[in-house]
């Protein structure tokens, strides 16, 4: 399991003094990228020609998020071929309470769109 912590800015608000919905997808994403980086991943996309897309997202609201407030976002990672699965959970660092769950599925695809498997030299570092 990956863990990322990211932190409530006031431009994220909304009218009603908290996180606006939308936000939450850009936390989910985010930690997906910072699982990327810290793996050592990015670089291996890159040199594979090969592009991780999102085709599906299902996100479930269980809190609100307010300015200042930290977050942790725990991702774990399963393979449905041809999918990649990221099962993301998000929590207030501060109490542990559950703030939002997403499950996001991917697939792979090179530039013309078609569809990959996982490409050998990902796959052991990418399931954690």
């Amino acid at each position: 399991m990956y863990k990322s912590r990211i932190k409530a800015r006031g431009y994220e608000l909304d009218s009603y003094g908290h996180v606006n919905n939308a936000v939450f997808f850009n936390y989910f994403e985010q930690a997906r990228w910072e699982l990327f980086q810290d793996k050592g991943l990015l670089e291996q996309l890159t040199s594979s020609g090969l592009f991780l897309v999102v085709v599906e997202v299902n996100l479930r609201y269980q809190h609100e998020v307010k300015l200042g407030d930290e977050v942790e976002i725990s991702t774990t990672v399963r393979k449905e071929e041809p999918f990649i699965i990221f099962d993301q959970k998000m929590k207030l660092c501060s109490t542990g309470q559950p703030l939002s769950r997403a499950k996001v599925k991917t697939v792979f695809v090179d530039e013309q769109r078609i569809t990959h498997d996982v490409p050998a030299g990902i796959e052991p570092v990418f399931f954690i």
